[in-house]
């Protein structure tokens, strides 16, 4: 049945973007994994711990199926709040371990309902939700922020990739200086040779 199919691939799809997430904190130091690398503080160990306490609300408030350990109330979701980094005393094992627990809980959700079963989401403008519409939109939280994730660790190790297998084999540095001065000039050039 092509709702069995899409919720199998929605599932599958959502659980390589995990992944390939957490796959961007190994090998990396506490600094790295930690320091802020945008103007607004986004860094790797912080994209994790915020897809943790979303999808943990998605996949339980949301249902009636609340995550059995404490979080933060949906509503303190304010530029720079905790979601988004950890302090000091919260580890890796800590947080990526929530993660890993997170996603047992909702794969646990997603194979007890079927894809039209009914939730709430009380902080959209529309809050009357199928499971459907919350994996979807989970899928893609959490494949954006493996985009950004991606882009966080090249800045740091120039490693890119969804997994560690998959990773494309890293060409010498004289190659990718040749390819951005390539680059560099199709943009100028395209800007009337600024």
């Amino acid at each position: 049945m092509i709702e069995d199919a899409a919720k199998d691939r929605l599932h599958r799809n959502m659980r390589n973007a995990r992944e390939a997430v957490v796959w961007k904190l190994d090998g990396l130091g506490e600094y790295d994994i930690r320091r802020p690398l945008t103007w607004t503080g986004t860094n790797l160990l912080g994209l994790v711990k915020h897809l943790s306490f979303w999808e943990a609300r998605y996949f339980g408030d949301v249902f009636g199926r609340p995550f059995p350990e404490p979080l933060p109330r949906w509503d303190d979701n304010e530029p720079g709040s905790r979601d988004m980094w950890a302090t000091e005393e919260e580890t890796r094992d800590e947080i990526v371990g929530l993660y890993r627990r997170v996603w047992a809980h909702t794969d646990a959700t997603i194979a007890a309902l079927p894809l039209d079963a009914p939730g709430r989401v009380e902080w959209w403008r529309q809050p009357e939700v199928r499971l459907f519409d919350v994996m979807v939109h989970m899928h893609g939280e959490t494949a954006r922020h493996a985009g950004h994730a991606d882009i966080l660790r090249e800045q740091l190790d120039h490693a890119t990739g969804t997994r560690a297998e998959l990773a494309p084999s890293r060409q010498d540095a004289a190659y990718w200086e040749a390819h951005r001065a390539k680059v560099e000039r199709a943009a100028k050039a395209a800007a009337g040779g600024a």
